[in-house]
C-alpha cells in the first residue's frame, strides 16, 4: 500500500470523491503542512496555524496508479484559486499536493506542467513534502456519508 495526500478545499468533498475510485483502501482527513502540533478544527480554521485541510488516501497501486489519483485531485477543485475553494477562504483551503516520495514529487510536477496548459490563470496548486499528518476529529471522517449533505 501506499499514501497520497491532497488538499483541494473543504476535506469533507475531497474525501467523498476519493472514495469513490477503486483501489483506494482508505481515506482520512486531518491536517498538514502548519506549525502547530496537534491542531483542533478550530485551531486550523483561524488560519493561525499554517495547517491545510487534506485528504490523506492509502491505495493499492496495483489496482490504481497515482497518476490517476493525480487526475481526480485536478478534477475535483479549481486548481487556479489561491487559498480557497468557491466560498471557503482561507489558508486551510489552498491547493496542494503533499508527496511522500522522491516519484511522487516527479509525478505530481509533470502533472501539474500538463495540466498548467489547459488553463488560462495561472495554477496556484503547490507541491510540497509530506509533513505530519494529524488526524481531523472523528466527526469530520466521512462527514458527508455520515449528514447526507451535498455541499461543503
Amino acid at each position: 500500500m501506499q499514501l497520497a495526500t491532497f488538499g483541494a478545499g473543504c476535506f469533507w468533498g475531497v474525501q467523498d470523491q476519493f472514495n469513490a475510485v477503486k483501489g483506494i483502501v482508505k481515506t482520512t482527513v486531518g491536517y498538514m503542512g502548519g506549525k502547530t502540533k496537534n491542531p483542533t478544527y478550530e485551531q486550523v480554521c483561524t488560519g493561525s496555524t499554517g495547517h491545510v485541510e487534506v485528504c490523506q488516501v492509502e491505495f493499492d497501486p496495483r489496482k490504481v496508479s497515482y497518476e490517476k489519483l493525480l487526475d481526480l485531485f485536478w478534477q475535483v477543485h479549481d486548481p487556479t484559486q489561491l487559498n480557497r475553494q468557491g466560498p471557503d477562504v482561507g489558508r486551510q483551503y489552498r491547493s496542494v499536493i503533499f508527496y511522500h516520495t522522491e516519484e511522487q514529487h516527479q509525478l505530481a510536477k509533470e502533472s501539474k506542467s500538463k495540466i498548467q496548459k489547459s488553463y488560462k490563470p495561472r495554477i496556484a496548486t503547490t507541491i510540497e513534502p509530506a509533513a505530519a499528518f494529524y488526524l481531523a476529529e472523528e466527526y469530520h471522517q466521512h462527514y458527508r456519508r455520515k449528514t447526507g449533505r451535498k455541499v461543503c
